[in-house]
């Protein structure tokens, strides 16, 4: 059977299923504030009662995952934005009242946050359940009907959400579709009324252009090299620490792990102790060590040596960070926390987003020629800078661009619940989290209210020559 054939059924599946979802947002509206609060409470109560279940299901699709890191990155994140929508979605539903000019009074102006419809959600495998759960929570919150499309590298997750949302929603309101040969493509080329993706750059650009055919919105999180800047100001151990957590948080793959961090000159060799010494006290042992995460695949698995073997080549120092010196199994996918120093930007390492437990450390002189490091590069996903100096702060958050930024830490600003989440150039567009994400899958209604009695008859014909006075004062006030 060739392709074509193969993926016209999915796609025709996918389009019924599409179509019975916006029949029923025409059929029955907009869901009210009651409905809505229903519907988030029996997800988290859903979620309580199949956590074991989602926990074990991650563990196994990589093979080995930490389940705390689960616990804390993915089901309480997961529980936390629900509880937080809860207790703010009354007042974002409320209409918002807007100024009148003062040649159409008297009268009122209102904005009214109405659903878009239908949205379709694509998530990545790296954070298989809260990257997929919190945009549908936002959806549905805003009272849309979502079709969700999660990683095919993560199968038995997918099944929990499937199975989570079916024992909560009919399929006209939420429905997940398993991923396949080319359903991501097919998935993409519906006509949604706003598609959130997700994933790589070069993928969101293809999401992005299948979504062009229909006009369909979109918001991209997309990731990229998120620099980790160590001011001189700053205890060089203590950044060494958290900048450590955030690399190997998930073994590195976290579209906002630090990619590369810059430490001042002469204090290079002090970070790299720093680094070993908290990489020791984490991960006492990896090769068995349920606290430290595999490589999600073996494709990943080669990509990541592969990288590192092309940094020695062209001369860099790779120190691999293995506190036991165990030989580690390359049939569980575990690699070794790395510092890679004096590499260059013909190095794959220096060119791509890592996403592993392999951190380059380039040195630089000032905050100025640190920043301009940073500016030389495509706008990161997010930044990190570590310094008590108020100024030094304010001159990094105003002389460069990220989507967020995490001061004196690693990773945090993407946990704060009314904080918008999302990238910027190539690390994306748009936002959500937050009243962001009701805001991104609403539609912002302006209505206008025409009060009594009405000035409409001063601006139809036959003018006068009051109204051209009226009109030249307003023009030279």
């Amino acid at each position: 059977m060739t392709a074509a054939k193969q993926k016209a059924p999915k796609m025709d599946a996918m389009q019924e299923i599409l179509d019975k979802q916006k029949a029923a947002f025409i059929a029955q509206g907009p869901t009210g504030y009651e409905q809505r609060i229903k519907e988030l409470d029996r997800i988290g109560t859903a979620i309580r009662q199949r956590c074991d279940q989602i926990v074990d299901a991650m563990v196994e699709d990589f093979g080995s995952r930490s389940r705390h890191e689960i616990l804390i990155a993915e089901i309480n994140t997961t529980l936390s934005i629900i509880h937080y929508t809860k207790k703010n979605l009354k007042k974002w539903m409320r209409p918002r009242k807007r100024c009148v000019g003062m040649i159409f009074m008297p009268g009122k102006a209102r904005v009214y946050m109405e659903p878009l419809g239908v949205v379709g959600v694509i998530s990545p495998w790296n954070y298989p359940f809260y990257l997929a759960m919190v945009p549908v929570i936002s959806a549905l919150a805003a009272g849309n009907r979502v079709m969700l499309k999660p990683s095919v590298f993560t199968p038995r997750t997918s099944q929990c959400m499937k199975d989570l949302f079916g024992a909560v929603f009919e399929p006209e309101k939420v429905s997940v579709i398993f991923s396949g040969p080319g359903v991501g493509s097919a998935f993409s080329n519906l006509a949604f009324d706003h598609i959130c993706f997700t994933g790589s750059t070069s993928v969101g650009r293809q999401v992005m252009r299948a979504a062009s055919e229909n006009l369909t919105p979109v918001t991209l999180e997309l990731g990229g090299k998120s620099p980790a800047i160590i001011a001189h100001d700053y205890d060089i151990v203590a950044g060494a620490e958290r900048i450590a957590h955030g690399k190997c948080f998930n073994a590195g793959q976290t579209c906002i792990a630090p990619d590369y961090a810059l430490a001042p000159e002469g204090k290079v060799d002090q970070f790299v102790e720093a680094f070993q010494n908290a990489i020791h006290i984490f991960y006492p042992t990896l090769a068995k060590n349920s606290d430290y995460t595999a490589i999600i695949t073996q494709r990943h698995f080669e990509r990541l040596h592969t990288g590192l073997k092309d940094a020695e080549e062209k001369g860099a120092k790779v120190i691999s960070i293995n506190p036991a010196k165990e030989t580690l199994d390359p049939a569980d996918k575990k690699i070794a926390p790395t510092l890679v120093l004096g590499g260059n930007d013909d190095m794959i390492l220096l060119q791509d987003e890592i996403f592993g437990p392999i951190l380059p450390v380039v040195p630089y002189s000032d905050l100025d020629q640190a920043i301009a490091y940073v500016n030389a590069r495509p706008k990161p996903l997010a930044l990190y800078y570590f310094s008590n100096q108020k100024p030094w702060i304010n001159k990094i958050l105003h002389m460069t661009q990220s989507g967020g930024v995490t001061i004196n830490n690693t990773l945090l600003h993407v946990a704060q619940d009314d904080l918008p989440f999302g990238g910027v150039g190539p690390s994306g567009m748009g936002a959500y989290h937050g009243p962001e994400g009701f805001e991104t899958f609403s539609n912002k209604r302006g209505v206008f209210f025409q009060g009594s009695p009405s000035s409409h008859k001063l601006i139809r014909p036959p003018y006068s020559k009051g109204l051209e006075k009226i009109l030249r004062f307003l023009i030279d006030r």
